[in-house]
């Protein structure tokens, strides 16, 4: 035993001296630190709002274009599939991902008041029940952010169709999620609930849910959701892809349509009151993204306050649907809402009859 002992220590010590010759080289220390953590670094390109005539700046319909960017990171490869945005104080933009991540960053304007960049970005994993990071297509496809008046969110999920609300931390960080009310239907595998918006004009824990194909339900935390009139595209090829609160009973909605010939295309709208029977419901303005303006797959939606007061409008895209040659885009929009009509004149006293 001793001896086949001793033989089978020479015979390893052998091996080792062999390999120890023939040893990969050390690995080659990085001469600074390497980064960790969310941060990356996003390089943010200026697109025209028409690549023929880069001086064009207007749109059409009372819009004006307020500036477009193109995103990229060399930091990651999950800079992408961004469904879903909303604009926070000091205009801290903050988007979902259909691969689980959210977004975040600093929106920088020009001197005009105009989109300009993107600074101290940060890309983190949304975390599940058990809060652990999302994993897995079923699993992480965000599609739908709303944030509620407390600050909290709630983010929609389709494939494994859900939502979930993500408690607002003292830091601004999200907590661990718990399920939310989500519309008591049956919905296509990669055709759920797109749209996602708190609507506060129903209150404080009230929120809009829309699915692809135009479904609309008014959901409240403390109770079940209802349905509501259908807001839908100009034809089939068109979905519904976000929702934004404004002013009082109003919202605007995102639709984006697709087909070979003409492409991407995109109206946002402005509608009066989502709940009102559809007979009743007044559209504001729309804004028509074709043409030769800067076109993909926008899936987000979101509204602020420009400079110079007017609406802002956002819009991001999503740029893994349907060809290598789509980009994450990220474009703004200024809208100022016409004036209220003066109030009808004031109709002069009736004179009472008097009797004979």
């Amino acid at each position: 035993m001793r001896a086949r002992l001793a033989l089978s220590l020479a015979l390893a010590g052998g091996v080792l001296a062999g390999c120890a010759e023939h040893a990969a080289p050390p690995p080659v220390i990085p001469a600074a630190p390497v980064k960790a953590g969310p941060e990356i670094t996003v390089v943010a390109t200026p697109i025209p709002m028409d690549a023929a005539d880069p001086s064009k700046v207007s749109a059409e319909g009372g819009f004006t274009y307020a500036g477009g960017l193109v995103l990229t990171s060399s930091d990651t490869t999950r800079l992408h599939g961004l469904s879903d945005l909303r604009i926070g104080a000091g205009d801290v933009l903050t988007a979902i991902s259909d691969n689980g991540d959210v977004f975040e960053a600093k929106i920088q304007l020009d001197a005009a008041g105009r989109l300009a960049g993107l600074t101290g970005g940060k890309l983190f994993p949304l975390r599940g029940l058990d809060g652990q990071p999302l994993q897995g297509k079923r699993d992480a496809d965000a599609e739908g952010l709303a944030v509620m008046p407390n600050g909290d969110r709630l983010v929609s999920f389709e494939r494994d169709h859900r939502i979930w609300l993500y408690p607002a931390q003292t830091d601004g960080g999200w907590g661990t999620p718990r399920p939310a009310p989500k519309p008591s239907t049956i919905l296509p595998d990669n055709e759920g609930m797109e749209a996602l918006s708190a609507y506060p004009a129903a209150g404080p824990d009230a929120y809009l849910v829309g699915g692809e194909e135009g479904e609309v339900w008014l959901c409240r935390l403390s109770a079940d959701c209802k349905s509501l009139p259908p807001q839908s595209g100009p034809d089939f090829t068109w979905g519904l892809a976000a929702f934004a609160p404004f002013q009082g009973t109003a919202v605007a909605t995102l639709h984006r349509g697709y087909d070979p010939i003409r492409g991407w295309r995109s109206i946002v709208r402005f509608i009066s009151d989502p709940t009102l029977p559809a007979a009743r419901q007044r559209t504001a303005a729309s804004l028509h993204i074709d043409g030769a303006m800067p076109r993909d797959n926008f899936e987000g939606l979101a509204l602020s306050s420009s400079p110079s007061g007017a609406i802002r409008i956002y819009v991001i895209s999503d740029d893994g649907a349907v060809s290598a040659k789509q980009r994450t885009l990220l474009l703004a929009f200024d809208w100022t809402p016409p004036p209220p009509p003066p109030p009808a004149p004031a109709k002069p006293p009736k004179k009472p009859v008097r009797k004979r």
